[in-house]
């Protein structure tokens, strides 16, 4: 490909909005344009990288037995009332109505869709296991897109979703799907970490991760120094520094030598550290308690304490039971954080937020600050594990200027509910080998769920088994972002010039730089193009009346793995010589012109083939 015939407005200038280094590199490189905040469109340069991942995706999906089929991008919004997710996916999804008053969802995941699909055919335990795959366009109506493509509101995913009549074959695809994505983020020639993940809005058990390290990344990942325990924040546990009394009985034994519990007046103290200064004592001797309202939550709340008469809605016939707004009282020891996406999971709640003062004082009796678990009867209370070896501890005593000393778990007060509800944190030991697990920032790539049968359940998917007994299928979700994959590519292969493409998805494998495009150097610098080609090579020819400076500056800017500059003066020796450069590398390589494109072609073979082993 002759650079003229091509589109490839490469800049000097860095646009103001960019603040990372794909985002940079992409702009300036010519690869994508911003059309709106948050969309982009990629030009030709772009477009060829983004197929060849989308093909090694293909690939690797289509080598494990997933199908790929093409639903609709414009969902009926009827399907996402079935699953639910019509009311809980919140201002992200973007809906819409036709002429006709029908309303459509965008589709930002394709769970709805593709169970409607699979339900119209499914009969016969003989159609299962079963595993679909689409690449396609989502939307997601992001309140802040950033980071250009990764993090648009309009992106490309892969999503495949696998359909079973057991947990162990959901368990065989789980993992076939975890080993292909390896092999796709290899091929791609990213270093990935794969970390235990929550599930989140998607619902769920099993969940993982794939994860890229970046100082800009969405989530903080906790990984071990010993071992190869990773995980996202969100899912974090450690192993606990005291032995839990998981009855109440066990705490009234082991409180047995703790004084009764005293009222104490703390006039103005409120906080954590306000308290530690007025009795002279550590945060970890606190029983923090946190009053949090949790929506849509699906847990049966009948037998918890303070939850009588909360209304209960269903978003369809078949769908869980709901308290649209319920509040919970979380203790937790008082040098520790609450982890809200762990307590949501807990509480199969859509979301939690910390209650305002009003409803605090409400339901608690008291100012914001001088909650605690003894006394509380208008909330269930869910402890933290860490409160379980509390015996001497000091808790609000749900009055104002007034806490509780020598409160002891078990004997004061006995939890509705006990969890693990902890931020995990730098420092703590790791649950596997009691190593020290260390923080990193990441960007998730791809995520993999065992969904179960919270979609098959509420969407009525059914099948007969050999007696022609009827069942529910269960089901497994699997996504990658095509879009951050390509970005993140960059973010982890760069220098101060520009992009170092690996061969895999470089747009083009070598780029012919004529020092002057005419005479016996364009015939030279043509055939070598039209060699390569033949061999198989990607080529781009740059054929423009440039200095040989602005060449070489945009063949570095864009990246490309190979640079053969072919010039009169290298011509004309005996025998004629080109010189070979690779991206990575500073120095240039004489070789002799005829051993040029069977060298090259042979050395970027070896390296593709290195990448898909």
């Amino acid at each position: 490909m002759k650079l003229t015939k091509t589109f490839v407005p490469t800049l000097r200038e860095v646009p103001a909005d960019a603040v990372i280094v794909s985002h940079r590199l992409m702009f300036r490189a010519g690869m994508i344009r911003k059309l709106s905040n948050g969309l982009f469109a990629y030009l030709p340069l772009g477009l060829r990288s983004f197929r060849k991942v989308e093909n090694i995706v293909r690939e690797e999906m289509n080598a494990i037995g997933s199908l790929e089929i093409k639903p609709t991008v414009v969902i009926p919004g009827e399907l996402w009332k079935e699953s639910g997710r019509w009311e809980t996916m919140g201002e992200s999804l973007l809906r819409v109505k036709n002429r006709l008053g029908a309303e459509f969802v965008v589709s930002p995941t394709a769970e709805e869709a593709f169970s409607a699909l699979v339900r119209d055919e499914l009969s016969s335990y003989r159609q299962l296991p079963l595993s679909l795959y689409q690449i396609n366009t989502k939307y997601r109506d992001e309140i802040r897109p950033r980071y250009g493509v990764m993090r648009g509101r309009e992106f490309v995913m892969k999503d495949a979703y696998s359909f079973h009549t057991s947990d162990e074959s959901l368990d065989k695809t789980y993992e076939d799907m975890g080993r292909a994505y390896r092999r796709i983020f290899k091929r791609c020639g990213l270093t990935v970490i794969p970390v235990k993940a929550d599930s989140g809005a998607m619902g769920g058990s099993g969940s993982e991760e794939f994860m890229v390290e970046s100082a800009v990344g969405d989530n903080t990942l906790l990984l071990c120094k010993s071992c190869d325990y990773a995980a996202n924040v969100e899912k974090a546990e450690c192993k606990l520094d005291f032995s839990p009394r998981m009855s109440a009985e066990a705490g009234k034994a082991a409180a047995a030598s703790t004084p009764p519990a005293k009222k104490i007046d703390t006039p103005n103290v409120r906080t954590i550290d306000e308290l530690c200064a007025f009795l002279k004592t550590s945060s970890s001797s606190f029983i923090k308690t946190l009053i949090y309202k949790a929506l849509n939550v699906e847990l049966d709340l009948k037998a918890a304490p303070g939850c009588e008469g909360l209304k209960k809605h269903k978003s369809s016939p078949d769908s869980p039971e709901t308290c649209a707004e319920a509040f919970f009282a979380v203790a937790i020891r008082g040098d520790l954080d609450v982890n809200e996406i762990k307590l949501a999971a807990r509480l199969k709640a859509s979301e939690v937020a910390l209650a305002s003062e009003a409803d605090v004082e409400r339901l608690t009796g008291a100012p914001l600050g001088f909650a605690g678990p003894v006394g509380l009867t208008k909330l269930p209370v869910l402890a933290d594990i860490t409160v379980t070896a509390m015996n001497d501890a000091v808790s609000g005593a749900l009055a104002k200027d007034l806490h509780y000393k020598h409160v002891a778990y078990g004997r004061d007060f006995s939890p509705w509910m006990i969890a693990d509800v902890r931020t995990v944190k730098a420092g703590d030991r790791c649950p596997l080998c009691g190593g020290e697990l260390y923080e990193k920032k990441g960007n998730e790539l791809g995520h993999i769920f065992k969904l179960g049968y919270k979609y098959t359940k509420a969407m009525k998917l059914s099948y007969l088994d050999e007696s022609g007994k009827s069942h529910i299928p269960t089901m497994g979700c699997y996504g990658i972002g095509l879009d951050r994959t390509l970005a993140s590519v960059i973010e982890e292969h760069n220098d101060e010039d520009g992009i170092i493409w690996p061969v895999s998805i470089a747009p083009y494998h070598v780029m012919i730089v004529p020092i002057k495009y005419d005479g016996k150097v364009k015939e030279a610098a043509d055939n070598l193009e039209a060699a390569l080609e033949k061999m198989g090579i990607d080529v781009l020819l740059d054929d423009r009346e440039e200095r040989p400076g602005v060449k070489f500056k945009d063949a570095d800017l864009i990246g490309i793995p190979y640079r053969i500059v072919v010039g009169d003066k290298n011509l004309i020796q005996a025998p004629p010589k080109v010189e070979i450069k690779h991206r990575r590398e500073k120095e240039n390589k004489l070789v002799e012109y005829s051993k040029a494109a069977p060298e090259l072609a042979e050395k970027i073979k070896a390296e593709l083939a290195e990448l898909n082993r």
